[in-house]
């Protein structure tokens, strides 16, 4: 014999698919995609925001690709001088 408890265990649990509701008309169709339009807009707003952010950051923390300047050449003994003509490298 079954008992009821373990048959309700074995049976699985139908899950429900729910459709996604379709627009009664071209004036809900336009609400819809102006909604979206909207959170899109936001969520460009923020990202403009934060890389504005990040920009002036970069700016302040002097990593922005500013004027570098050029290293003082290296003065050179006569020896070296000597060494580099000989070498043939002048």
């Amino acid at each position: 014999m079954v008992k009821e408890n373990e048959t309700k265990e074995t049976e699985e649990p139908k899950a429900e698919v729910k459709q996604e509701e379709k627009p009664k008309s071209i004036l809900d169709e336009t609400k819809k995609a102006i909604e979206e339009i909207k959170k899109e807009r936001q969520e460009l707003s923020k990202i403009k925001d934060e890389l504005q952010q990040l920009k002036s950051d970069q700016l302040l923390s002097s990593t922005a690709g500013g004027r570098v300047e050029p290293a003082e050449p290296k003065e050179e003994t006569p020896q070296e001088y000597k060494n580099r003509v000989m070498q043939g490298k002048l």
